[in-house]
C-alpha cells in the first residue's frame, strides 16, 4: 500500500519493510538514522492497534520487533509524526465520493488498542473536525485520490495526520472499517447527509453494480 501511495506522489510517512525470513538483522542504529525518534513498530498485517509500539529507545525497540513477529513475518517501521489524527469515509466505484472529515483526539500517548477498545474516555471522535475548507476540500480530494490508486470499490476509511503547518499525510487506508452506528465510518456519512440505512442501501447497490460488472469479462478464450 505505501509504496503503491509512494509512487503515485501521495504523501506518506518514511517507513522500512522488515521480513522475519530476511538474511540481514533488523538494526536499531539504522532504523534511528534513516527514521529518527521516537518511531513506530507495526506488524503489516493487521488492525486495530494490536502489536503497535511507540519505540524511543534500544530496548523498546528489541521488544517492540518480537512482540510485532508474534502477529505477522512482516513489520513496518514508520517515522513519528507529530500531527492531528484525522479521518475521512469514501464511497463508491468508479466514481467514488468522500465524506467530510473526522478528528480523533486520543487521550492516550497515542490511538493504541487500548484506547480504542478498553478505555471507555481513550478518545474523543469530533464530527465534523473543526478544520477550514481550503485543508478540508484538499483532504477529501486526498482521499478519493488514494482509494483510486489503491483501485479499492465500496467503501473505505482513509486515515490522514495533519501537521501544524498545513501539510497533509496518508497513513493508511482501512478497506474493512468499523461500521456499528458509533463508528467513524458511518457517523462521517451522517454528518455528511447519508444516513445509516441509505448507506447500507448504497453499499448493497455497489456490490451488485461490481458484481454485474465483473460477471461480463471473460474467464476463458471461448
Amino acid at each position: 500500500m505505501k509504496r503503491l501511495l509512494r509512487d503515485a506522489g501521495i504523501p506518506i510517512a518514511r517507513f522500512i519493510v522488515a521480513s522475519r525470513c530476511s538474511s540481514e538483522e533488523i538494526s536499531f542504529d539504522y532504523t534511528r538514522r534513516e527514521l529518527g525518534l521516537p518511531l513506530f513498530i507495526k506488524p503489516a498485517n493487521l488492525g486495530s492497534s494490536v502489536g503497535i509500539h511507540k519505540v524511543k529507545n534500544r530496548e523498546e525497540f528489541e521488544r517492540a520487533v518480537r512482540d510485532a513477529f508474534n502477529y505477522d513475518n512482516k513489520m513496518l517501521i514508520e517515522e513519528c509524526i507529530e500531527a492531528r489524527e484525522i479521518e475521512c469515509s469514501v464511497l463508491g466505484n468508479d466514481n467514488p465520493i468522500a465524506s467530510v472529515p473526522g478528528e480523533i483526539l486520543p487521550r492516550h500517548e497515542f490511538y493504541s488498542y487500548e484506547a480504542k477498545y478498553l478505555d471507555e474516555n481513550g478518545a474523543v471522535l469530533e464530527i465534523p473536525a473543526n478544520l477550514p475548507p481550503e485543508i478540508s476540500e484538499p483532504i477529501r480530494q486526498l482521499a478519493i485520490k488514494a482509494f483510486s490508486v489503491l483501485c479499492c470499490e465500496g467503501m473505505a476509511r482513509v486515515d490522514f495526520f495533519l501537521r501544524g503547518d498545513g501539510e497533509i499525510i496518508v497513513n493508511e487506508l482501512n478497506t474493512i472499517p468499523g461500521f456499528t452506528r458509533i463508528s467513524m465510518y458511518p457517523k462521517l456519512w451522517e454528518a455528511t447527509g447519508i444516513a445509516y440505512s441509505e448507506l447500507i442501501d448504497k453499499l448493497i447497490e455497489l456490490a451488485i453494480e461490481r458484481f454485474e460488472r465483473e460477471k461480463r469479462l471473460k474467464t476463458d478464450r471461448e
